[in-house]
């Protein structure tokens, strides 16, 4: 579900420790004893996850049965950094690249080459058995390049997002027409979504590309990133509110009475509190990592866990909404094809609303360019959502669009009254000076004297304020 934000913040912190952290291309050279290590020499903690994997390695070839295949094969070994099973003679071993490394690209695949004889490849320069790593990093380049674009996107969808929920913000609550349980709920969760953004924001720019900060890792680090899980709780148990609301008034009862909101608002900003707040102790106490950036956890499942609930009742909200709705088009006798695109149209409304498209999508692809179009479409429905959902629910509303033109056109009678009652007050000084400023010469008896006696002006302005009137 947010996986996409939590790569992004993984992909950054990347760029600034690969300098000092990438290992070179020689270092894709494995070695036939299992038991040497690699030559480069590695970090504290990547060394330890390196002698991990190879202990696991180890207890996985005595645990797994002996080869049973006819033919030639290689034997199950460890190179250093990969475990490999036994492989049938001139046959590929193919996994996914390993996590030691941050320029490593663990969607990317690492090759080991069983030849004809039943023994690994060895590498024509140095004789030694070798594992193929240079797909690891082949793309590092490229995918660095998009880190920085998704983070620019990031920033300006939730900077666009706080723009235009502020600005719906303010039409809510300046037309009172427009007060009502239903826009009442539109105002907490487009609040959510702000104080969403405004933390994500700070995140990105304050913690995400400041590693000393990173490094320090200070308290007020990790109370950000307490409001950043509470907030974000909050912004999708709000749209669990808007589920509920909307399927016990479409569903439940289509004349519904009043529904009580004291119990909306303690799902929408009491309940998140819950689960933020165990995260934060449960952090605290069993993986205390640097501003507690790091995904590698189950504990963030702690709030997410809570999340996927929400999201997947919103999903049987909106199917059940729509079943309602394509019910109540048939008895319509309605024509079928309007009848299903009128369904399709409130599907997709609801979507962005009820935050659907983190069940429809969970799963990155693992293919390269499918992921980097997963990431780009993810990035739009994540940080873009808080505009999105203010473009469908406020600026494309009905009541709102409606609330906005008596509005403006009251402005434009009252700015119109204004400027009658100023031009009649100066009048009698413009005629006056009209005088005494034309030359004799063209006064005429016939068609001056109206204009002498102001009635030309007065008649103008009458013609100005009738074509007013009828635009209006």
């Amino acid at each position: 579900m947010r996986h996409c934000c939590t790569l992004l913040i993984v992909l950054l912190i990347i760029f600034l420790s690969v300098q000092r952290m990438a290992p070179s291309l020689t270092s894709t050279v494995n070695y036939g004893d299992p038991t040497v290590e690699p030559v480069v020499t590695e970090p504290a903690l990547v060394r330890q996850k390196i002698i991990d994997s190879q202990f696991n390695c180890y207890e996985k070839m005595n645990r797994d049965a002996p080869y049973k295949n006819t033919g030639l094969f290689c034997n199950r070994t460890w190179d250093g950094w990969l475990c490999w099973d036994d492989t049938p003679a001139g046959r590929y071993a193919t996994q996914n690249c390993p996590d030691y490394f941050p320029d490593f690209d663990q969607t990317e695949k690492a090759l080991k080459y069983c030849d004809e004889t039943g023994n690994w490849f060895r590498h024509p320069e140095s004789n030694r058995t070798w594992s193929n790593y240079t797909m690891c990093i082949s793309f590092t380049s490229e995918k660095l390049k998009m880190a920085f674009i998704l983070y620019y996107m990031a920033i300006a969808g939730h900077a666009l997002s706080i723009a235009s929920l502020l600005i719906s913000l303010g039409i809510f609550f300046y037309f009172k027409s427009l007060s009502c349980q239903r826009i009442t709920l539109h105002k907490n969760l487009f609040l959510s979504y702000v104080l969403n953004s405004v933390f994500t924001i700070i995140h990105l720019i304050a913690v995400v590309p400041n590693s000393d900060l990173v490094k320090r890792s200070p308290v007020t680090c990790k109370v950000l990133h307490f409001f950043h899980q509470y907030m974000l709780g909050c912004n999708y148990f709000w749209m669990l509110c808007e589920g509920i609301y909307l399927h016990t008034l479409i569903v439940v009862a289509v004349f519904a009475e009043e529904q009580h909101l004291h119990w909306y608002y303690l799902l929408g900003w009491g309940f998140p509190l819950l689960p933020a707040s165990i995260h934060a102790v449960a952090r605290t106490k069993y993986f205390d990592d640097n501003c507690w950036m790091s995904v590698e956890t189950h504990l963030l499942y702690i709030v997410h866990g809570p999340i996927m609930a929400a999201l997947l009742v919103n999903l049987f909200f909106l199917l059940n909404i729509v079943r309602v709705l394509v019910t109540k088009l048939r008895d319509t006798h309605r024509a079928e094809s309007n009848m299903y695109m009128k369904a399709v149209r409130a599907t997709l409304i609801l979507v962005p609303l009820l935050g659907i498209q983190f069940v429809i999508i969970p799963w990155r692809p693992e293919y390269r360019l499918a992921g980097e179009i997963y990431d780009y479409i993810m990035h739009i429905l994540m940080h873009y959502q808080g505009l999105l959902v203010a473009t469908i629910f406020c600026f494309f509303n009905g009541e709102v669009q409606g609330a906005l033109k008596r509005q403006w056109m009251q402005y434009k009678t009252q700015w119109g009254q204004r400027r009658r009652e100023h031009c009649s007050m100066r009048s009698t000084s413009c005629t006056a000076t009209s005088i005494t400023e034309v030359p004799i010469y063209l006064y005429h008896h016939d068609s001056n004297s109206e204009q002498l006696n102001g009635k030309y002006g007065e008649d103008s302005e009458i013609t100005a304020l009738k074509s007013g009137e009828t635009y209006a």
